[in-house]
């Protein structure tokens, strides 16, 4: 069984909060202080998981640096008060930074649920063509 610290249990509280205060901040029609304080909890929770070395690790791999510039600028702008324009740069950066992550969650969850036309959409999104 996987051990987890303390540091690790507050890491998940805190990037959870962070979650939710920036999807309350869209939902209250980017709300700049919502944004920005669900930025700063969801960075914060995330070097809490993971330790700083593997955060910064992560974000600074020669492949990842125009989603880590994207990301980043983004969270940089919505803390200066540009919201709109920083979710943005954000969600480029944030899809950029885990490209290949994706077709392995949309491969996941179309053999975790057995619902056809929902694991036939997850299939398509995997890239693969074969219907089991």
């Amino acid at each position: 069984m996987i051990s987890i610290t303390e540091w690790q249990k507050v890491g998940v509280g805190t990037a959870g909060f962070g979650v939710f205060f920036i999807l309350f901040g869209i939902l209250l029609y980017f709300d700049s202080v919502l944004l920005a304080f669900g930025n700063l909890l969801f960075l914060t929770g995330l070097s809490l998981i993971i330790g700083l070395r593997r955060t910064f690790s992560f974000f600074f791999q020669r492949h990842k640096l125009k989603g880590t510039s994207f990301f980043l600028g983004g969270v940089a702008i919505v803390l200066l008060r540009w919201p709109l324009l920083g979710m943005l740069l954000e969600a480029y950066g944030f899809f950029n930074l885990f490209k290949g992550f994706f077709p392995m969650a949309f491969g996941f969850l179309g053999n975790t649920f057995n619902i056809p036309f929902l694991s036939m959409l997850f299939q398509r999104l995997q890239g693969t063509s074969s219907m089991v």
